[in-house]
C-alpha cells in the first residue's frame, strides 16, 4: 500500500510479563557468571504477591534463587502488595530440575536444542535499522521508567505500556498519528496533573516535534485511573511479550520466546544471529528492508531451510543475496554462540525495551561485505 498506518507497542520493566522476563534472565546471567556452559530454561509466573520459578537447569553454579527474585522485584521498584507486589512479603516458589538427557544428547554434540523456526528483520527507517513505530515505542517506555526512577514524576509506579501509530506514505514514516500511554500511579494524583506531566516530560522529550502535528492524537490513561498494577492487576508470565521483544509486528515471528534460555536454545541464539544478518544486508545497501527465516531439527547442526524476502527493495538479485548469506554466515548453533559471544552473562541487558536495536549488543555490529554493497552507517 502507498498510504497506510502501522502500530507497535512497548512496555515498561514493571509490566507483569516483563517482571517475569527479567527474573528469568537474571537467573540465567547468575548461572553464566559461575559456569559459562550452564544449560538454563527457566519460566517465571507472577500473580498477587506470589512468584513461581520453574524450569530446567544443568550447571556447576549455585544460585540463591529466592534472594535473587526479591532483589529483582526491589530493583524494579515494587514494594506494595496492596497495589502491585512487595519484594519483602511476596511468596517465592521454586521448582527446578535438570535438563532432560534426551535433549542434552543432541545439544552435547553441537546440535540445536529443539526444532523450530526463527526470523530476523531489518529496515532502513531508523539509524539503528529498526522499524519506526517500535523504535519510538521503546524510547517512550524507557523514558517513562526514567522519569519514575529519577523521581522527576515521583508519583508513578512501575507498571506501564505505550503504543504508537505511524502514518506511512510510499513506505516512508511521515508523521505520528497516535500516541497512547498507560502508566500506573499513586492513588492521590489528579489525572489532569498526570496527563500534563506525561505529555511534557515523556512524550515531548522523545517524539521528534516535526513528526507531531495538530491532528496527532495523544491519550494518557484513557480510563482515568491506573492504581492497581503489576502482578496484582494482571498475571505475568515469561515469554508473553515476543512481539515487543522483536520488531513490533513488522516482521514474522517463529513463536519461540527468548528470556530465561541459554544460547544452546536456537529460539534465542538463532534469532539474534538472523537480526545480525538482516541488519548487515540492509546496512550494506543490498536491500532497504530484509527478512530471513531459518528452521532447525533437534540435535541437528545445520538448519533445514533458509528463506529470505527483500519486499522488492533489493539492489541486486535475491538469489545473489541468498548466496552471500550462505557464504558469509555459519548458522550451526556452536558457530552462532562463538561468533556472537553468547556464553557471557549479557541477557538482563536484553530483557527490556527490545532485544534488537541496542548498539552495544554483538548482533548489532556491522561488517562491510557484498558485491557492490555500500555500508550506510
Amino acid at each position: 500500500m502507498k498510504h497506510y498506518y502501522f502500530t507497535s507497542e512497548s512496555v515498561t520493566e514493571g509490566h507483569p510479563d516483563k517482571l517475569c522476563d527479567l527474573i528469568s534472565d537474571s537467573i540465567l546471567d547468575a548461572y553464566l557468571k559461575q559456569d559459562e556452559n550452564s544449560r538454563v530454561a527457566v519460566e517465571t509466573f507472577a500473580c498477587k504477591n506470589t512468584i513461581m520459578v520453574a524450569g530446567q537447569i544443568t550447571s556447576k553454579g549455585k544460585v540463591a534463587i529466592e534472594s535473587l527474585v526479591r532483589n529483582v522485584i526491589k530493583e524494579i521498584g515494587f514494594d506494595n502488595e496492596n497495589t502491585d507486589i512487595d519484594y519483602r512479603t511476596c511468596s517465592v516458589l521454586v521448582n527446578i530440575t535438570e535438563q532432560s538427557p534426551d535433549i542434552a544428547r543432541g545439544v552435547d554434540i553441537g546440535g540445536a536444542g529443539d526444532q523450530g523456526i526463527m526470523f530476523g528483520y531489518a529496515s532502513d527507517e531508523t539509524p539503528n535499522y529498526m522499524p519506526y513505530a517500535i523504535a519510538l515505542a521503546h524510547k517512550l517506555a524507557k523514558q517513562l521508567t526514567t522519569v519514575r526512577k529519577e523521581k522527576e514524576i515521583p508519583y508513578l509506579r512501575p507498571d506501564g505500556k505505550v503504543q504508537v501509530t505511524i502514518e506511512y506514505e510510499e513506505d516512508i514514516p511521515k508523521r505520528v498519528d497516535t500516541i497512547l500511554v498507560s502508566t500506573q500511579h499513586r492513588e492521590e494524583i489528579a489525572i489532569e496533573q498526570l496527563r500534563k506531566d506525561i505529555i511534557e516530560k515523556v512524550i515531548y522529550r522523545v517524539v521528534p516535534l516535526e513528526k507531531i502535528d495538530k491532528n496527532t492524537k495523544i491519550y494518557v490513561n484513557p480510563t482515568g485511573k491506573f492504581v492497581i498494577g503489576g502482578p496484582l492487576g494482571d498475571t505475568g508470565l515469561t515469554g508473553r511479550k515476543i512481539i515487543v521483544d522483536t520488531y513490533g509486528g513488522y516482521a514474522r515471528h517463529g513463536g519461540g520466546a527468548f528470556s530465561g534460555k541459554d544460547a544452546s536454545k536456537v529460539d534465542r541464539s538463532a534469532s539474534y544471529m538472523l537480526r545480525y544478518v538482516a541488519k548487515n544486508i540492509v546496512a550494506n545497501g543490498l536491500a532497504k528492508k530484509f527478512e530471513i527465516q531459518l528452521s532447525y531439527a533437534i540435535g541437528k547442526k545445520e538448519p533445514i531451510s533458509i528463506w529470505i524476502n527483500t519486499f522488492g527493495t533489493n539492489t541486486i538479485a535475491e538469489e545473489k543475496i541468498l548466496e552471500i548469506v550462505k557464504e558469509k554466515f555459519d548458522f550451526t548453533p556452536n558457530a552462532i554462540i562463538q561468533h556472537l559471544n553468547l556464553k557471557k552473562p549479557i541477557y538482563t541487558k536484553t530483557t527490556n525495551y527490545g532485544h534488537f536495536g541496542k548498539e552495544e549488543m554483538p548482533w548489532e555490529k556491522i561488517t562491510v561485505f557484498g558485491d557492490g554493497g555500500k555500508k550506510q552507517v
